[in-house]
Parts: structure tokens; sequence; C-alpha cells
């Protein structure tokens, strides 16, 4: 049962991959240095008074930040040396690492070491073109996860016009005039800071239009997520399976980011900082597997995880505030707090555990529990009494533990008619599973995943064990239905051969001794006056007797052929292959071990008529050369028994045509096998002739003496 939760990403070439590496992990080592670097200069500013308004954080916040971003994309420049995803990651983690650094070294050279060179550069690149740090999220969004803009003119202009709108801001901030940007802030810098010459490149303009150009520059900082949000949502809607779940990686990471915002704005500093560096690392590590299609589909059991956990924090936040209120207006701040701490330890462990379980059963179902799933199935197979009920009652159980608006379940009767039954209407996406039991595909089923769930793996065996547990219970109820169905064929033919037995012993047999008996009497009574007339009359009845002993013989022939009983299997076999066979036919006879064996006499008479009629349709319809009939046994066989008898015709004839239907006499051999539980199949290889192949399951067997031809021959 195939979607899974590892899929095949592309791979570039050997050399091109160790290429990628290569540049992936001197940019690591790059960043990595640059980060030591900037952890030297913070240890080195401790001691500095670096004041409020100076806007310069420690930079080993930033450096971890960009360390998360160029550590993944390294990564994944090893596997896809090509793709831009893993250049906007390395590109955004070492801007951030560089910016970081600028901030360490601008308090080191203007506070810690005054005098040091290098600290107007810093200040320019951590000052004005630190916004650059904004264009990394709207690029990735635009080109994730296949590396490429949109594709539809419309789309790419919009694309286009978003990254600009984004830039408009790091492009302005580079060349404004400092006294323009701090009057627009409506802060000063400080002046430490103000004697760094931090215009080396400005455009002079009037104030009201820097004023217009910057308030349009900040307002499209948040405007320019628009299109790339729209074409996330785009791509989503219109994406296969594979693509919608590269992008909920995407949406599990935003919905990670959504909870770290809103608890950093409740927290100081330097927990602000931190808790951003783990929004940008859970991101860059989705971004990372969505690309590389690593279990791709984990992603549906991790947002569900996630939303049942951030719920529950909030619960377990909310009830603990509550309880301070109250408790502290009664009882007192100490006494509230063990109040608030009894009360979060009492109520956490069922409301996460109640919690869980409806967020998933909401979500997918009752497929996390397969026992659920199972007994459910079983119940509704009890209350069904024939095999369409049971299908029925698959498809519902199947809808219901996964959600799915529409499941349709096919599957194959013993006797080739199939059953299907359909359950809901189809509505998007359809995946389709195969029906296995005894290692033979049986049917199909088809779901309609609810939503945007997928399938994933251990789905998919649930599903499989479900269906084929089902399957065997319909077959079991085919079959005993058959079953029934065969004792009253056997009794009606059963019946149907006396009726013919005395029909033909009464009407033929009958008559013709009733005659023979009264020209014996005759000629009794005519042999002392009329011997010629008396002879005549015994004559006659010597006639009749032979007619009625040839009507016996057809009897016992169509009851039992007496060359099974006089000769055994193969020798009988044998004498049909000498009698059948001409100058332009050789037919041979080719004993595998099973002369002499004890078979049982159904399986017998059914492998002689098989052989009867195969070597029958050889000689009037192949224009083969040579014939040959193999028997043999075949042990261990899937459905059972311990043996069987193999009957295989094999000729060089013509072979038969793809487009000739069976005749009576085939459909007649696939019957006998059928009615011991065997198989008759018609091959016609690559070369020339036919090959007819007969098992017929016979239980164990043992071996005797061969036959010694002694009889039952009505002469």
């Amino acid at each position: 049962m195939t979607s899974q939760t590892s899929l095949p990403a592309p791979v570039a070439p050997a050399s091109l991959a160790a290429r990628g590496s290569r540049v992936g992990a001197g940019l690591a080592v790059l960043a990595v240095a640059l980060s030591v670097v900037t952890v030297v200069l913070d240890l080195a500013n401790r001691g500095a008074d670096v004041p409020a308004s100076a806007a310069l954080d420690p930079g080993w916040i930033g450096c971890l930040t960009g360390l998360v971003q160029v550590v993944p994309g390294a990564l994944l420049l090893r596997q896809l040396p090509r793709h831009p995803v893993a250049w906007l990651l390395v590109g955004s983690g070492l801007f951030w690492v560089v910016d970081s650094l600028c901030s360490s070294w601008i308090a080191y050279a203007v506070y810690t070491a005054p005098g040091t060179p290098g600290a107007s550069a810093a200040f320019y690149v951590y000052q004005r073109l630190g916004a650059g740090l904004l264009l990394g999220l709207p690029l990735i969004l635009l080109v994730f996860p296949h590396g490429r803009l949109p594709q539809e003119p419309l789309w790419r202009r919009l694309s286009l016009a978003s990254i600009a709108l984004t830039a408009l801001l790091p492009v302005l901030l580079a060349v404004v005039p400092s006294t323009t940007a701090e009057r627009f802030a409506g802060a000063p810098l400080d002046p430490a800071l103000a004697r760094l010459d931090v215009d080396p490149v400005s455009i002079a303009l009037p104030w009201g239009v820097w004023r217009v150009l910057l308030t349009v520059a900040y307002a499209g900082v948040f405007l320019s997520l628009l299109v790339p949000l729209a074409v996330v949502v785009r791509r989503y809607r219109a994406g296969d399976a594979v693509g919608r779940a590269q992008l909920r990686w995407l949406v599990w990471a935003a919905v990670i980011n959504v909870i770290v915002i809103v608890v950093g704005m409740n927290v100081t500093d330097p927990l602000p900082g931190i808790l951003l560096c783990l929004g940008v690392g859970v991101t860059s590590a989705a971004i990372v597997v969505a690309v590389t299609r690593h279990n791709l589909y984990a992603v549906d059991r991790l947002i569900s995880a996630t939303l049942v956990y951030a719920l529950l924090a909030g619960a377990v936040v909310l009830i603990d505030v509550l309880v301070f209120a109250l408790a502290g207006a009664v009882l007192g701040q100490r006494n509230s707090a063990l109040v608030a701490i009894a009360v979060v330890a009492a109520v956490y462990a069922p409301l996460r555990d109640r919690l869980a379980h409806v967020v998933r059963r909401l979500r997918r179902g009752s497929r996390d529990d397969p026992y659920a799933v199972v007994s459910a199935l079983a119940e509704q197979l009890e209350v069904s009494s024939s095999p369409d009920q049971q299908l029925v009652a698959v498809a519902q159980a199947v809808g219901e533990a996964f959600r799915s608006p529409y499941v349709r379940v096919e599957i194959a009767g013993p006797s080739g008619e199939r059953q299907v039954v359909e359950h809901g209407s189809p509505a998007g996406r359809a995946v389709e599973l195969p029906v296995v039991y005894r290692g033979e595909r049986v049917g199909q089923l088809t779901l309609c995943p609810a939503g945007s769930s997928e399938l994933s793996e251990r789905d998919q065996r649930l599903l499989g064990d479900v269906v084929r547990q089902a399957a065997a219970a319909a077959r079991a109820s085919e079959l005993s239905a058959n079953l029934q169905a065969s004792r009253e064929q056997i009794v009606t033919a059963r019946e149907e051969e006396r009726r013919r037995l005395r029909r033909d012993l009464h009407d033929s047999l009958g008559p013709s001794l009733g005659a023979v008996t009264l020209r014996i009497e005759t000629a009794r009574n005519l042999a002392s006056r009329n011997p010629a007339e008396a002879d005549r009359l015994l004559e006659q009845a010597t006639s009749d007797v032979a007619a009625v002993l040839a009507d016996v013989r057809r009897l016992v022939h169509d009851l039992r052929p007496p060359a099974l009983d006089e000769l055994g299997l193969v020798r009988a076999i044998d004498q049909l292959a000498r009698r059948l066979e001409s100058p332009d036919l050789a037919i041979t006879v080719v004993d595998d071990g099973l002369d002499g064996a004890a078979l049982p006499a159904a399986v017998e008479v059914a492998a002689f008529r098989i052989a009867s009629e195969a070597v029958n349709n050889v000689v009037r319809h192949s224009g083969a050369r040579r014939c040959t009939v193999r028997l043999s046994f075949a042990d261990a066989l899937p459905w059972g028994p311990a043996h069987a008898v193999v009957v295989e015709v094999h000729d060089d004839g013509r072979g038969i045509p793809h487009d000739v239907a069976a005749g009576v006499g085939m459909l007649s051999l696939r019957e006998r096998a059928a009615e011991l539980g065997g198989t008759v199949s018609v091959e016609c290889p690559s070369g020339r002739g036919t090959v007819v192949r007969a098992v017929l399951p016979c239980g164990t067997t043992s071996t005797t003496p061969p036959r010694t031809g002694a009889s039952t021959d009505a002469r």
C-alpha cells in the first residue's frame, strides 16, 4: 500500500554534489569562524559602558540565528548544489553572522577600545545594510520548494514587484543622509556613534521626499509579504500530494514562529533573541526536510502535536493565572502559589490526553488507534450477513476511521466476478491501494483523504490490514455460500445420475434382457421339433447379449474409465497416447514419480479427462509434430494441500491466438480442476506451441506396488 514517508529527492551528479559539499562546508566554516570572533568581542565588551541609545545588541545571539540557517543550507547544498533555496539559506545565514559581527565590532571599537579602526564601516553595514535581512523570508516563500518563481506572467510580475518592494527599504537606508534618518526615526544617534563617518554614500533630497519614500518603504516591508503568502496558498491548492506535504512543513514552521512571537512579547532580554533563533532554526530545518523529501508526511503528526501542546500550554497558563488571582485574594500570595501548582498538576495530564485525543480525532479520525478501527470493523461485520453487506461495512469503517468523504472497495470473488461498493461521494484527490489476499491481488481500495491529510506509511499498513481482513471475511462468506450451493449441486447431480442409470437400465438393458429371455425360452420349445429355428433364435439371443454387454461397457466407462483400474493413471494415459498418435504426431508420456501412487479416485478421473481433452485438442487443432504429456507431484502448495498432481501437456504446434475465446473443451478442463480446488492454465510461449498445465490437489500421498492390470472388463 505506496504514499511513503520518505520520498526520493532529486540528486545531483557525484562531481557536482562533491563541489556543492565543499562550498557548503567552506561557508559553514567561515560562518563558525566569524561567530567565534563575535563571541570573543562580546566577552571583551562585557565591561564596557554601552548605552541603550546605541541599540547595539550582543552579537552572539544573531550569530546563532545565522548559524541555524547556514548549517542546514550547507547540508542542503551537499545534496542539491544548485538549488536556490539552499543558497538563500546560506546567504541569509552569513548575512546574519556578518551583521552580528558588525554590531559587536562597533561596541568594541567605539566603547571598549575607542579608536580601533573599522567602526565606520561596521556601523554602515549594521545600521544601513542590515535591513537587507528582511529579504530572506519573502524570497524563500516565492521560490519554495522547487526553487523557481511562479511561471504565470501575472504571478511572476507580482512576485518581482514584491521583491522590489521588500528591497526598497535596504536601498533607501543605504543612501539616506544620517540627519534625515534621525529625523524620521525621532531619535538622535548616540554622540559617540555620531562622530563616525555614517554617510559614506548619501543622496541629498528634500525632507518631504525622504519622508514619503521612507514611509512607503517601511510599509512595504509588511505589504510585500502578501504576494509570497498568496503564492504559497496558490501552490498548495494546485499542488500534488508531494507538493502539498512540502508546503505543510512550511505551515508547521509558521505555527512554531507564531508561538515564538507570542511568547517573545512577554519575556525579557535575552529570551526574545533566543526564541527568534529557535523559530528561525525550526524554519530552516523544515525547509531542508521539505526540499529533500525526507519523512515528508511526518508533518501531519507534527502539526497535530504542535497544536495540542500549544493549546495545552495556553490552558495551563490560563489556569495558573486564574488560580493565582482567585487564591491570592483569599489565601495570600504564598498559599496561592501552592494551590496553583496543585491545580495545574491535577489538571495537566488528563487535559493533555483529552485535548490530544480530540484534536487527533477531529483532524485524522480514529486511524491513530488501530484497535478502535479494528473493533469498529468487527462490530459492523458481525451484523453483516452477505459479502456485499460486509464490503459496505468495510467502506463505512474506513471512511469513518480516516474521515474520508469517499471510499470505494472493489473485490474479485473466487469465481472471477467483481464486487464493488462505494461510500460517500468523490471529493478531491483519490489514493488507490491494492488489496492483497494470500499473496494475490484480489481488488483495490480507492480513498479520498480528508482535507489536506495524507496517508503515511503507517496509515497504509493499517488500511492494508483492515481491508485484507475484510477481504478474508467476504471471501469466507462467499465460499460458505458457494459450499452450500456446491452441496446442493452434488445432491442434485447424484439424483440426476441415479435417474439416468435407472432410465438406462429400465429402458435399455431391461427390455433387451427380457427379449433375450423370450428367445431362449422359444428356442427351448422348438429344439425338439424344429432344431434349425431354435438355432436361429439362439444366434439372435447371442447378438442381443453382445449388444447388452456393449451397453454395460458404455455405462461403466461413463462412470469411470476402466483403464484406470486396469492399468493405473500413467499407463492409461500412455494407452490413450498410443491410440491417438500417428506418423505425423509423436506423443510421449513422461512419468515423474506418479506411477504406482495411490491417488484419490476423483483426482485420477480428473487427471485422465484433462489429459485426454488436451491431447485430443493437439491432434485436432495444433498441427504439432511432437507432444509431451508429463505427470508429476507438486509439494507445499500455497493454498493448503501437501501434495498435488500436475498434468502438463506441451506441444510444438501453432499455438492459440490471443483473440480466440475459450471453447467448451477448455471450459470443461477448468471446471474439472475447480471441482477439486485446483487450477488449469493455458500458455503460449514466445516460440511455438501450447502448454496446458493442470494442478489438482490430492492431500498426502502414499505409494503402492504397481497395478497388475486385473479387472473389471465386462466381456
